[in-house]
């Protein structure tokens, strides 16, 4: 059972290129040194570790020196291999490194024009220029398709017939915007007054009008800082826009792509619950052997190993078949609703194998059976993707 990771039975990482695994072979010894030293103390502060950022940003793992010397480009499964690498060590880690290179950056790349993608994108690879999704408000979760109250309103430039030297002015409230603190700009999605279609902007987190307040008393996920956005009276240029994003049809479009971001997240967690479980019953010893020894403990090693394949191979195909252009809501969204359940039943089985121990931070298993609980709901709860994929099933909407 030896191979790139100790959970991937079936050798998924060895569809990666060579160039591949020795960009993620970097990350892992990132984390092992910079990360994993730290997390215990700061879950338990409900902080983030800023001493982090510099590494990650060393590591340059949007465009990899190993993958271009090799005359590649990054390809889909390494994308979702990195935040499977980075989300077996910590959730909350891999969230905030994903809510960069993943939704931030998939929002622009596909909300911005050609001029706006080529000038943001080397920016965003090498975090010169950082950024945060702001969708969810504090009223609008499952329903913010129909019920996005945020607004935008046009004002025309004096004098100008065009939009070219307009303003916006933007008001309403974002909420659970992770890592909003950290981030340069805002994407801010907001319904625009005139027409009433989503349109998203690229809000300055210092502009004038933006106030963040971090959620407090979070029990699960509470390295990752989460944020309450106000917006009153915001404004930004119209060159603040991005220009392909002029309807909630365009949105989800971004969402189709984000949701099997998450996807290889819940895949990750479950790994590292199965092995921080593993290291923990091989080690501990109760009635003279270990607990690993006993015939109930290895069944539910048994059953958590079967979950985090499962989960691999979902996402493996996922990728591979949006790699080949197939993009669909109702693939990316059972994607997501399996592997977040697959997170959440190896969490749990992990910390029953741990027993008491098992609520403690020293072991990494309660850090991931608590964290599971915000995975299993964030970007479309189990229910609403289950919705999306018994639409396609049934060709009936139950949303309503």
């Amino acid at each position: 059972m030896e191979g790139f990771y100790p959970s991937d039975v079936y050798g998924f990482a060895q569809l990666l290129t060579e160039a591949e695994r020795s960009a993620l072979t970097r990350l892992r010894a990132v984390l092992d040194t910079h990360v994993r030293p730290l997390l215990a103390e700061y879950w338990e502060r409900g902080e983030f570790p800023e001493q982090i950022i510099a590494p990650f940003v060393d590591l340059d793992l949007m465009d990899p020196v190993e993958v271009r010397e090799a005359g590649q480009a990054p390809s889909g499964l390494y994308g979702g291999f990195r935040n499977f690498e980075i989300g077996r060590v910590d959730t909350s880690t891999v969230t905030w490194y994903n809510a960069q290179a993943g939704l931030f950056r998939t929002t622009v790349n596909l909300g911005g024009s050609a001029g706006q993608v080529a000038e943001l994108d080397p920016r965003i690879r090498s975090f010169d220029v950082t950024g945060v999704f702001a969708l969810t408000e504090p009223d609008h979760g499952s329903d913010i398709a129909g019920g996005l109250a945020t607004t935008a309103t046009f004002e025309p430039a004096a004098g100008e017939d065009g939009q070219e030297g307009g303003h916006w002015t933007i008001d309403g409230a974002k909420r659970w915007i992770g890592g909003a603190f950290l981030a340069d700009v805002l994407a801010v999605f907001a319904r625009d007054t005139a027409d009433n279609q989503v349109k998203c902007f690229l809000v300055p987190r210092e502009a004038a009008g933006v106030k963040l307040t971090k959620i407090e008393r979070k029990t699960s996920l509470r390295i990752m800082q989460n944020a309450d956005i106000e917006l009153s009276g915001v404004r930004v240029p119209e060159s603040a826009r991005l220009q392909n994003i002029n309807s909630f049809a365009d949105v989800a479009g971004c969402l189709r792509n984000m949701r099997s971001d998450v996807a290889w997240i819940a895949a990750g967690g479950a790994a590292g619950a199965y092995e921080a479980a593993l290291r923990y019953v091989l080690e501990r010893r109760q009635f003279g052997k270990p607990l690993a020894a006993f015939q109930l403990i290895q069944e539910k090693l048994a059953h958590m190993l079967s979950n985090v394949t499962a989960a691999l191979a979902v996402v493996v195909r996922l990728t591979q078949q949006q790699e080949a252009g197939i993009y669909r809501d109702e693939n990316s969204a059972m994607a997501k609703m399996f592997t977040a359940r697959m997170y959440r039943e190896t969490a749990a089985l992990a910390r029953e194998v741990c027993g008491g121990n098992g609520i403690l931070l020293d072991h990494d298993v309660a850090r991931f059976h608590a964290d599971a609980e915000a995975v299993y709901s964030y970007e479309g709860t189990h229910e609403i993707n289950a919705l999306i994929v018994g639409r396609s099933i049934t060709g009936l909407g139950a949303f309503r």
